[in-house]
Parts: C-alpha cells; structure tokens; sequence
C-alpha cells in the first residue's frame, strides 16, 4: 500500500474511533479517561522520596494535573450552562475533573520537598493556644445558644451541635493531656451521631428522593469515596510513595497515634513491594467518613439540581459546600500541603507561619476546620432541602436530558 493509501486508512481509523468513543455511555466514557490518565502516570518513572530527583514525577506534575482538573471542571460546567452539554454528560465530566485534581493534590504533597522550620518561626507563642481554644469554643458555645434560643427554639439539635463543636475546640485546652480521656472520646464519637440525627429528623424525605436517581446516586458516591481517598492520602494514612527508610518487608504493627483530640490504636501496614503504605484507626473511619459521606450527600444534591434543570437549595448549598471543602483541606492533617503550596507561591518566609498554624496538634485552628467544615455540610444539606420547598417532588419529575 502506499504512504498516501496508508495514511487515508489512518485517518479513517481514527475518525473510527473517535465515533465510537462518543457512542459510549458516559460512565464507560469516564472509566476510559481515567484508565488513561492513570496508565500515563504510571508509565512515568517515579522520582526519588519528595522529589529530590530531577527525572521522572516531580511536585510541578501534580501542580500541572491540579491546574488540568480545575480547567476540565471549569470548561464542563461552562458547557452544561451554553447548553452543550447535557446535565448528565456534565456530571460525567466534573467527575473526571474532580479525579485529575484529586490526584495531582496527591501527587503535588507526596513528591513536594518536606519543609523543615524551627520554632523561632512559630506565629506565636504556644502559650496563647489555650487562651484561644477557650476563647473561640466559649464564643461558639454561647452563640450557639443565642442563635438556637432566637432562629430554631424548637430544634434544640442545633443548638447541641454548636455546643459540640465550642467544646471541640476547646478540649485541649480544658483537658491538658487528655489523650485517652472519655469526653474526648464522647466528642469524636459522638459528632457523627447527632449529625446523622439532624439529617434523618430534616433531611430524610429530600435524601431518599434525590438517592432514587442513579446517576445522582453514582455521582455522589464517586465523590465521597474520592474525598475520603484524598484525605487518607494527603494525611498519610494511606501513600504510594515509601519514605526512604522504610522497611523491605511486609510489615503489620499496631501503635497508639494521636488523630483529633485523642489517642486511637493504629493499624499500620507496609507493602514495599507493591509499594504501598496503610494505616487505619476508629477515629480516622470516624472522621473521614463523616466528611466523606456528608460531601457525598452535597454532591448528589447538586447532581439532582442538575438533572432537574431547576435553581433548587442544592445550587445554593454547594457554594457553601465549596468553602467547606476549602476548610477541611486545610485541617491539621492537611497543613504540610498548605505550607508546600506557599513555599512553591511565595517561598519559606510566607509558608512557616501557615506549617506551625496548621500542622502544631496544639493549635486549636485544626479542631476548628474539621469540625467547622462538618457543620458547613450538614447545614448545606438542610438548607438544600428547606430551599426546595417540595423535596419529593424531585422523585416524579422526569430530568432535563
């Protein structure tokens, strides 16, 4: 065959295929974008621990990956608002989106040199952390009742809920050293209960109807179980990238490790063959849970909103929802990302206040973003649901694509 013959059959292949790629359904659509976003990724050589080799991933990969995902999410949402996309091919495309980000923040904390800071850096004195965790807890403690006595006296749930988070706050303080002490227990525990109370008890009717849709469904679970992989990662829990020293052996061990006001039982598991680090304790599946499955929920409220073609309190709840994203990001776990961020944007000088804030266990602004991001969401979903009005309608009208 010739060169001209062979390049006429080519594009013709091509032209082939790029049809039955749009013929795909979406969700196969997706998978395959995913699949090779990941294969290229994984056809990279790796550089040495936190990037201090010149070839192969560096901490500028997951920065690129983090700006590719943001312009994905952007053009899709661009596209579902010209009427371009369906609602239902933009879910599709926000998902990939989200996991591009996800993964180069990922990428970005785990191959981003570990900034070191003495303490002279500190913003100020630990001495003045208790004198904050009592002053902000009390703050929100006693707004907490003057809201729920003037807006809601009779869902006395928020006004306990406010009183959970004041006293959060203010644990370390009123209970120096209180690592295995029962209210700090009751406090980590207990959150997730009186959440999922408020949600049945206001939400329940609005849930079960947005959950009937599938697509909804599938978008919210993808979300949340990406939220919950991308907190494991960027606190550690859970990495691909073994530090230099680790062992060469699998290994499974048990410790007592510190995680939101108390001390839990750890376990920590090494695959450096695979390679792959894992580390799980209640008060993790607690946390992240919570925050996984409330994000989740949000996320399928927009989704609804979306297949809905209709200005529902989801639209409204997920700019709350983003801020409270924003916040939970940036909890204690998540600071060494933030510091690394501002040493990239502004260097060492601007980054050591922001790492000694967010990273010090003493620091009361970790307590304060959890938490704080906790409530943001159940109070996304219950505006969501007061904002439509009639929630149940949802069930019965057919969506907009």
């Amino acid at each position: 065959m010739t060169s001209e013959g062979r390049q006429t059959g080519t594009e013709h292949d091509a032209e082939g295929g790029l049809r039955q790629l749009s013929c795909l359904p979406p969700a196969r659509s997706v998978s395959l974008a995913l699949f090779a976003f990941l294969f290229g990724l994984a056809s990279v050589p790796v550089a040495s621990a936190h990037g201090s080799a010149t070839a192969g991933l560096t901490q500028y990969h997951g920065a690129f990956a983090i700006g590719l995902g943001v312009v994905l999410i952007s053009a899709t949402v661009l596209g579902k608002r010209s009427k371009f996309l369906t609602p239902t091919q933009a879910l599709y495309g926000v998902s990939v989106g989200l996991v591009v980000t996800a993964v180069g923040a990922i990428l970005f904390e785990s191959l981003a040199p570990d900034p070191v800071y003495a303490a002279g850096s500190m913003p100020f004195e630990r001495s003045l952390y208790p004198l904050i965790s009592i002053g902000v807890g009390l703050a929100i403690t006693v707004g907490s009742l003057l809201v729920g006595w003037v807006r809601w006296p009779t869902r006395p749930r928020y006004t306990f809920l406010g009183i959970v988070l004041g006293l959060w706050i203010s644990y370390p303080a009123l209970v120096p050293n209180g690592y295995s002490h029962p209210l700090g227990y009751a406090l980590v525990l207990g959150t997730p209960v009186l959440v999922g109370y408020i949600l049945w008890t206001d939400a329940r009717g609005a849930l079960r109807a947005v959950l009937a849709d599938p697509v909804s469904r599938r978008f919210g679970i993808g979300v949340g179980l990406l939220v919950g992989l991308f907190f494991l990662a960027v606190s550690g829990y859970l990495t691909v990238f073994l530090e230099e020293g680790a062992p060469h052996e699998t290994t499974v061990s048990v410790l007592p490790v510190i995680y939101q006001l108390v001390s839990w039982p750890t376990l920590e598991v090494v695959l450096p063959h695979v390679p792959l680090f894992f580390a799980a304790s209640i008060g993790v599946v607690v946390v992240v849970g919570t925050l996984s499955v409330l994000v989740g929920l949000n996320a399928a409220f927009v989704a609804r909103s979306w297949r809905l073609e209709e200005r529902t309190g989801g639209m409204a709840g997920s700019t709350a929802g983003t801020g409270a994203v924003v916040g939970s990001c940036t909890c204690g776990c998540c600071g060494p990302l933030v510091a690394k961020i501002a040493v990239l944007a502004a260097g060492p000088s601007i980054a050591a206040p922001l790492y000694w804030v967010f990273v010090d266990s003493a620091s009361p602004l970790g307590s304060l973003f959890v938490v704080g991001s906790i409530v943001l969401f159940t109070a996304s979903l219950v505006y969501s649901v007061e904002t439509a009005g009639q929630p149940d309608r949802s069930a019965s009208v057919v969506p907009a694509d």
